[in-house]
This record gives C-alpha cells, structure tokens and sequence, in this order.
C-alpha cells in the first residue's frame, strides 16, 4: 500500500519512527514533512499537502501526526474528500475504516508512545470498508455537505 505521512515538530520523531517500520513492512511511504525537526514549523504547512495527496488518490492512506493530534486532524478534515480521525485505542482504528471510510488517521505522538502509534496504524492499514448500504449513503451525505459548503 502507498501511504502517506506528515508530522510537525511535534510529532515528527514519531514520523521517522514510523516512515522506518513502514518500508520494513514493505509499504510504498510518501514523507510530507517535516524533514527535520523545526520548533517554529506549523503542522498545517505538511498536513494540507498530505490531505490533498490522499484526497486525490495520489496514496492510499495517510497518517498525520502533531503533539495532540487535534491539530493536525482539524486540518485534515478541511480538504473534501478526506475522512480524517484522532485515533487512541485499536477499536476506532479499523471501525473507523470499516464504516466511515476514514482514509487518514491522526495521531498524537505526546497521548500515545511509538508502540501503540505502530500497532494502531498496522490494524488501521490492514482495515476495509465494507461497503454496505447504510455506511455508503451516511458518506453521500458528508459529500453532499462538502459540495454545498464551497464556496462560489
């Protein structure tokens, strides 16, 4: 699977922790940045692009990370097309897939340690949606709500 992958300061020793075990596992990654550990970078600057990247199809999946991860999820949500989630624990990890579709999982690298970050997006990445009736016409309605939320 191509993912993508992008992290701010805060979350970016998590990132180089995660771009590694990624390719070991033999996954295509997309780095976004941050490329160096920067205090003063903003996690919207890597975030945005990533969202895009993954919106368009361009990976499959994303996994986007900051301090809390709030931010960076906040972010995410902002392109349409993105089912972007603040993901702790291993159930919200695939349910999220399964029924909502997620394509992005948002991550704080200060509310979860490295381990738990790696199982959370393996079960995150192994995860399908299911396609059923009722999850796909909850997602037309998110569609329908980003098309009529643009702006002129």
């Amino acid at each position: 699977m191509q993912i993508g992958i992008a992290a701010d300061h805060g979350g970016f020793n998590m990132k180089e922790q995660l771009v590694l075990a990624l390719k070991t596992a033999g996954h295509g990654v997309t780095d976004y940045g941050a490329l160096e550990a920067d205090p003063s970078d903003d996690y919207p600057d890597f975030v945005i692009p990533l969202a895009k990247s993954v919106a368009r199809g361009e990976v499959e999946r994303g996994i986007a990370l900051c301090s809390s991860g709030v931010g960076a999820c906040i972010v995410a949500n902002k392109v349409p097309g993105v089912h972007a989630a603040l993901i702790h624990e291993h159930f919200s990890a695939h349910q999220g897939v399964e029924d909502d579709d997620m394509n992005i999982i948002c991550l704080g690298s200060l509310v979860v340690g490295y381990a738990q970050a790696w199982e959370l997006v393996q079960t995150f990445i192994a995860a399908c949606f299911s396609g059923a009736e009722r999850h796909r016409r909850r997602l037309a309605k998110i569609t329908a709500l980003e098309r009529e939320m643009k702006p002129p």
